[in-house]
């Protein structure tokens, strides 16, 4: 007996050897100190992306601000720059004056994703679903269409968005259409199915309308026929957010963003690619930077194009390579609005943020509204904001909490907060003086 004990440890021996030496190894690595090596911690990241140096204190400074302009149109997206209204004239202390409805508003399955546009005395809009309503400057219906595609059923679908040029408006809908109406009456010119949810906001300009559908795919069709004239193809991703950005157009160039975080540049005509660019990041902790959407629609501004996402990025890109000129670690929901030295952003962290146009570098955060109920075991849904807008000398954020607030934007200071009935849902323009917003009940606002 005491032998075969003795072969049975005689065959284990080796390994019983190894299993001391490893274990010796492991304690001799956990009982002495780390080795910490001498020399200055970098992101891993920096080399490439740029990043903007990281500040947390609110700076004041001053700001020299483009010259108010009385403008009596807001056609489009204001990423394009032929559009963009750089500083519209409005009152101090704006107050509501009238209230329109314009159709169906937010519910558990649809959202109203289109801010309105204003042209030729008409404010256009569209609701949850796909209804547009044309109203007058004094708050009365001019006439009203709804673009419910045949065999479609209402509800099946939401998210869209508008864009008016030369009398015709455009009008993206989620059932996966662009459609043409005459601006004056709401006849309908052409229609044309798209491969994907037409969600994305159009941008109509040069005898083309661009848009986003389905978050990784690019069109140009003809604003006369609805003929497609080319398409992109971007990476597909399944993690988007309702409603895709609106491409940005420059002399040469038109700039989409998609789901996925990529930004083509294409030139406008022919849709041959120009160059590729990407707006990526994760805030730690945040379940919401999983989705890797580019929400801060392209803005042009001079020789730069500035795009964002809601997981912790924004970037400045050179219009005419693509080149990276500075990543800022803030992610940006809704377009960027660059003015003087500096770019207003609304963060996915729900602050309104003034950035340094030259280095991406922090200036002021001023912080908004965060949970629609905060208390410990009611912080889920939170508030949402839109813009930012600068008009009046002031930079203006529409919420869903019923908030219309301005702040200084040399110092970030909140100046006034007006009531927006039942919160907004859309981002605030500005015509002819007179402020206008969309609430989730499906009401538009005039402030003056």
């Amino acid at each position: 007996m005491r032998a075969k004990l003795w072969n049975t440890g005689a065959a284990n021996a080796p390994r019983a050897g190894l299993a001391a030496l490893v274990a010796c190894v492991f304690l001799a690595g956990c009982g002495g100190d780390d080795v910490i090596l001498p020399g200055i911690r970098e992101d891993i990241r920096a080399p490439e992306e740029t990043l903007a140096p990281e500040v947390t204190e609110n700076t004041t400074r001053a700001i020299s601000l483009p010259a108010q302009q009385a403008n009596a149109q807001w056609p489009q997206s204001a990423g394009t720059p032929a559009f963009r209204t750089a500083h519209p004239a409005l009152g101090a202390a704006p107050t509501r004056i009238w209230t329109a409805n314009i159709g169906k508003g937010d519910s558990r399955r649809q959202r109203i994703t289109a801010a309105p546009v204003v042209a030729q005395g008409i404010i256009f809009t569209l609701d949850a679903e796909a209804q547009v309503t044309a109203t007058s400057l004094s708050g009365q219906q001019v006439w009203q269409k709804d673009l419910l595609p045949a065999r479609e059923n209402s509800g099946d679908a939401t998210g869209g968005g508008l864009a008016w040029n030369n009398g015709k408006l455009f009008v993206s809908l989620g059932y996966g259409a662009l459609v043409a109406v005459d601006a004056a009456n709401g006849d309908v010119l052409w229609r044309q199915r798209l491969e994907g949810t037409g969600s994305g906001t159009p941008t109509a300009i040069g005898g083309l309308v661009y848009v986003t559908a389905g978050d990784d795919q690019g069109w140009a069709i003809s604003d006369d026929d609805g003929r497609v004239v080319w398409q992109l193809q971007a990476s597909p991703d399944v993690n988007n957010v309702l409603g895709a950005p609106a491409p940005a157009v420059s002399d040469d160039l038109a700039i989409f963003g998609f789901g996925s975080g990529e930004i083509q540049a294409v030139f406008r005509r022919g849709g041959l690619r120009r160059w590729d660019a990407s707006v990526l990041g994760e805030r730690f902790g945040r379940s919401a930077s999983n989705v890797g959407d580019v929400t801060a629609a392209p803005v042009i501004s001079g020789n730069r194009v500035y795009v964002g996402n809601q997981s912790g990025r924004l970037v400045a890109l050179n219009l005419g390579s693509g080149e990276r000129i500075w990543t800022a670690r803030e992610g940006a929901v809704g377009s960027v609005v660059p003015a003087g030295d500096s770019v207003f952003a609304l963060s996915d962290l729900g602050e309104l943020l003034r950035i340094d146009a030259s280095t991406g570098a922090r200036i002021w955060g001023a912080q908004l509204a965060t949970f629609v109920k905060d208390r410990p075991r009611r912080k889920a849904e939170i508030v949402a904001h839109h813009g930012p807008l600068l008009a009046g000398g002031r930079i203006h954020v529409a919420s869903n909490d019923g908030f219309l607030r301005s702040f200084d934007p040399a110092s970030g200071t909140l100046t006034g907060t007006v009531e927006i009935p039942d919160g907004a849902t859309s981002a605030p323009v500005v015509a002819g003086g007179v402020l206008y917003v969309v609430s989730t009940d499906g009401q538009l606002h005039a402030f003056r």
